[in-house]
Parts: C-alpha cells; structure tokens; sequence
C-alpha cells in the first residue's frame, strides 16, 4: 500500500526496506525537544521508489508544535529551524522568498501567513542611504497566490521577479500533504530539491526547481492535510481515496506554525536580529 505523502520521511518508512544499499542515508537526532531526520536520497532507484528528487530533506519533528510555546521554547525552535535553512542555503547573499498558497483556504494559506511575517530589506539596502544597513540580510519576498485566482502559473510570477531580483537562491514556501497523524501540524521539512506546488493533493502545478528557474532553490513546507487513506488502513471505499483532512484546529495551527517559519527564516537570513527585535521591526 502506497499512502500520498509529500515528506521523504514518510516515504522512508514505506518504502526503505525496499531500497538497495547506498541508495539513500537517513539519521535521527534529538535536540531541544524536537527530532531532527536528516535523509539524503543518491540513486535513481531510490527516487523512482519513493517519489521524490535526488537530494537532502530535513524533517524538523514534534508533538509539541500543537501547542503554544513559550518565548524560550519559539527561541529554540525558530534558532534550529533557521540553522538547518542556513546550511542548505549555505553562502547565499541575495536571497528571494516565494510563499505559495491560497490565503482564502484555511489548509493552504501558511506561504501567505509567513509572507506577513517576513523582513524584507531588498528596498532599504537600496534606498535607504542614510540607514547602517550591515546587521540587515538582503531579503526579498513574494506571495504569487494561485493560478485558479491570478490565471498566471506561480512559476512564471516567480521567473519574472528573479529576472530582476537575481537571487542566488529561491526558498519556496508551502503546505504540505502527509499520510501519518503524527505529522500533521508536527512537522517542518526543508529540501534542496524545489517543489511542485500542489502534488501532495494530486494538483501539480510547473514545478520550481534549479532546473526550471536556473537557480537553487530550497523547499520549506508543513503538512497542513492528511490522505484519508491512512485514516482506515489504506481500505476506504473508492469514494474516499480522493480525499484529504484536515484538523478542526487548523486555523490555529496554520497561525501557529507560519509564525514559526517566517522567524526561522528571518532568523537565518537576519543573523544578527534578535527574536525581539525581528517582532518589533515587521
């Protein structure tokens, strides 16, 4: 049985008995409360098997993510979240941030959310000749909405605005679909191998990737909805294998979690800003 899932963890405890030697690498470990699973995916038949890019993917883990946190507890989850985005980011000065999704869909609008919570400085290191502009990254942010809103592929919104930015890497933001109960809500997975917008729910739209948009670019995503499959065991009738649930909560966890997001990635590409000081400033 093969459940929908857009996580490589996932996908490992599906299908990782089936996979040769060598054909991937995937650890655990443990920090703060959270667990961190860092896999990287070698061979084509590894990537056939599971359904997903040659690449690294770190999934960011935990049950606690339900709850609200206190300042210590964001700190420390936000300073992890922006360390494992730094290293697969590793050497970027000009980055751009792409927050995909709906905003009217409850599921899919964390990109949107987190587009609110961003600190973009591309504007002040260019305008603003007065300012001491050094503790600033040089951060970009666009929230391109959806085809069926705009008429316009999010890929093409995004190839028009690198066009003039030129990051020299893309990170993409967006809800995911998973098919464990644990995940959703609990999880945060980073990968360097772009995304296709929409594929967890088997609406795929052009895909972003280095290949596509002549960049790197580096996927940022929380499952926000779940197959329902997995709910029964993999043996729902015909009419259910199309469908995807999600928790009654979801507007508080979609708040929650995009509030968690954008400070790791304002924390990674703002290094010298404060928890405090990123809050006051956006």
């Amino acid at each position: 049985m093969s459940l929908r899932t857009d996580l490589a963890r996932e996908s490992i405890s599906q299908h990782g008995s089936l996979i040769s030697e060598g054909g991937i690498s995937h650890t655990e470990e443990n920090e703060n409360g959270l667990s961190i699973f860092r896999t990287r995916i070698f061979t084509k038949q590894a990537s056939d098997l599971l359904s997903k890019p040659r690449g690294s993917y770190v999934t960011i883990s935990s049950q606690a993510f339900s709850l609200e946190s206190t300042p210590q507890e964001f700190k420390q989850r936000s300073d992890t979240l922006a360390r494992e985005l730094g290293a697969l980011c590793e050497g970027t000065r000009n980055p751009l941030v792409v927050c995909l999704g709906n905003r009217d869909i409850t599921p899919d609008s964390l990109g949107p959310l987190v587009s609110d919570k961003l600190l973009a400085t591309r504007h002040i290191h260019r305008l603003a000749k007065d300012i001491d502009t050094k503790t600033l990254g040089n951060l970009s942010v666009i929230a391109p909405s959806v085809m069926g809103k705009t008429g316009i592929e999010a890929l093409e919104t995004v190839k028009a605005v690198a066009d003039v930015v030129k990051p020299d890497v893309i990170v993409a933001v967006d809800a995911l679909a998973c098919c464990e109960g644990e995940s959703l809500g609990g999880s945060i997975q980073l990968c360097d191998t772009g995304i296709s917008p929409g594929s967890g729910v088997e609406n795929a739209r052009a895909e972003l990737s280095q290949k596509t948009l002549g960049v790197r670019v580096v996927a940022v995503g929380v499952p926000t909805v779940i197959d329902a499959k997995s709910l029964c065991g993999g043996s729902c009738d015909t009419i259910y294998n199309s469908m995807f649930v999600t928790p009654r909560n979801i507007d508080s966890l979609v708040r929650r979690m995009s509030t968690l997001v954008a400070m790791g990635i304002n924390r990674a590409f703002h290094p010298s800003l404060s928890v405090d000081e990123i809050v006051s400033l956006v």
